[in-house]
């Protein structure tokens, strides 16, 4: 529990601050936690990184619920869930980025959606549903860079919204064609 108060501060911090922000006390600071109460959990640096990025896959994992009723109508539901949840969403590529000189933390974030998709491309009948699946996981991963922070954050629907929900579904309906 405590362990999880931690890491969403970490999180907050993150998303508000960029990964210079991520000190320990400034960690205990924003979950009104005593001095040192991060450090008895994550003693080094590097150590809060990597619960702050379990976190944010263990949190991930749960929210993908993908009906395969409606796969295109779930992703951009899920999708447009994380634009409202922004703060989340940008701690996520704060930590991508992160992990281009952490390898290890780059396994955490990309393991379990990059097999998602794959398997979506198979259910799906893509000839080469490894290949596929990479292709999508770019397709979903640059629609929500481009709602979240790129042309489409200033120019697009709102999140949240019924509008949003359906432009996202439209995009990737398209996508997801074999």
């Amino acid at each position: 529990m405590r362990r999880d108060l931690i890491t969403d501060a970490a999180i907050e911090l993150v998303a508000t601050s960029g990964m210079r922000g991520l000190t320990h006390r400034a960690v205990d600071r924003h979950a009104g936690l005593p001095e040192g109460s991060t450090s008895a959990y994550f003693r080094t640096r590097k150590a809060l990184i990597e619960g702050l990025v379990e976190r944010l896959a263990v949190q991930e994992q749960e929210e993908v619920v993908l009906d395969t009723d409606d796969l295109a109508g779930s992703l951009a539901k899920t999708i447009d869930s994380w634009l409202v949840g922004r703060n989340r969403t940008l701690a996520r590529y704060a930590a991508m980025l992160e992990a281009t000189h952490h390898p290890e933390l780059r396994s955490i974030l990309v393991h379990s959606p990059r097999e998602r998709a794959t398997e979506l491309a198979r259910a799906l009948g893509h000839e080469d549903p490894e290949a596929s699946g990479g292709h999508i996981m770019a397709f979903l991963e640059g629609l929500l860079f481009y709602r979240l922070v790129g042309g489409g954050s200033t120019g697009g629907p709102r999140p949240g919204t019924e509008e949003s929900r359906q432009d996202l579904r439209r995009a990737i309906e398209k996508a997801l064609r074999p």
